[in-house]
């Protein structure tokens, strides 16, 4: 049974679509990046996984059951709130009365999020990164199997992100399927097993940041350049050659570096270097959202 999985998922606002027709699966024991600019319909889109905002459309199912009716979810959406003059512990106890947790489970989180040695300091006294993962701590109260984090890192330092990207490593590690919802490239390529780009209200491409990223390009760089992209046409076709940068960018496998070449040089086209490029995330991302740039 999958953690997470809803079906012509829609919330429109009058005229506006905040999100519109996402099927959305995740799997168990995968942590899933769930990217998109600002704006985009991710923090819409947890809301309605969590049932703090009803949906117009479509479904959602959590371990197989509905928003609402399900304990093993955990969940941090925009920021953390406690209470300031209270310390993280206390914070932490007053919560777990509330949910009928153990008293002991306390310990357990704070030690999972590296705050035990900070523990009886007044929340007030905090850093944003600690605060942060209070947060994050009183997710876990409940020992979820699903955690749904909504941008863990944001406002955070560098030193503070890191922390929060080992955590979040350290905790799909052990088992729990966690839903990582970020704008940061750099974040989700270095966590996530795998990613869903959100643009306007609709999913617009899912897979391995790898199947995102797509295969490797052969880079060329060569004089004459004009004579160059011409012979690389006849030989691959015009839609696989790209002028850039002084060079020429072929949309072809490394296998075929060594008849490109040969064939470069049999036109009278000397060739300076030859090698395979890959495409990072951000190039995918920018492809898949016609050049949105509210992305870090």
């Amino acid at each position: 049974m999958e953690p997470i999985v809803t079906k012509g998922l829609t919330k429109r606002y009058g005229e506006l679509f905040a999100v519109q027709n996402l099927d959305l699966t995740v799997r168990a024991g995968e942590v899933y990046g769930f990217l998109g600019p600002n704006g985009a319909g991710k923090t819409t889109t947890l809301r309605m996984l969590l049932g703090l905002v009803r949906p117009t459309a479509g479904t959602v199912l959590l371990n197989g059951r509905p928003p609402g009716s399900q304990p093993s979810v955990g969940a941090l959406i925009e920021g953390p709130a406690f209470y300031p003059y209270l310390s993280g512990r206390d914070n932490l106890r007053v919560l777990a009365r509330h949910a009928g947790v153990a008293a002991r489970r306390v310990d357990v989180v704070l030690e999972m999020v590296d705050l035990s040695g900070r523990a009886g300091d007044k929340y007030a006294k905090y850093s944003l990164g600690m605060k942060q993962r209070l947060g994050v701590a009183a997710a876990l109260l409940k020992d979820p199997r699903l955690l749904i984090l909504d941008e863990p890192t944001n406002g955070l330092d560098p030193a503070g992100m890191a922390d929060m990207r080992t955590m979040v490593r350290r905790l799909g590690a052990a088992g729990c399927t966690v839903l990582v919802s970020s704008h940061l490239l750099g974040e989700v390529q270095q966590i996530c097993d795998r990613v869903g780009v959100i643009f306007r209200g609709r999913l617009v491409r899912e897979g391995t940041v790898a199947e995102l990223r797509g295969g490797a390009d052969l880079r060329v760089v060569a004089a004459p350049l004009d004579r160059a992209a011409a012979r690389a046409r006849e030989l691959l076709g015009a839609e696989a050659v790209t002028l850039a940068d002084g060079g020429l960018n072929l949309a072809v496998g490394a296998d075929r570096a060594g008849e490109i070449n040969t064939s470069l040089v049999t036109a009278g086209v000397t060739v300076s270097e030859l090698r395979t490029v890959e495409r990072d995330l951000e190039q995918a991302f920018f492809e898949l959202t016609g050049g949105e740039t509210d992305v870090g």
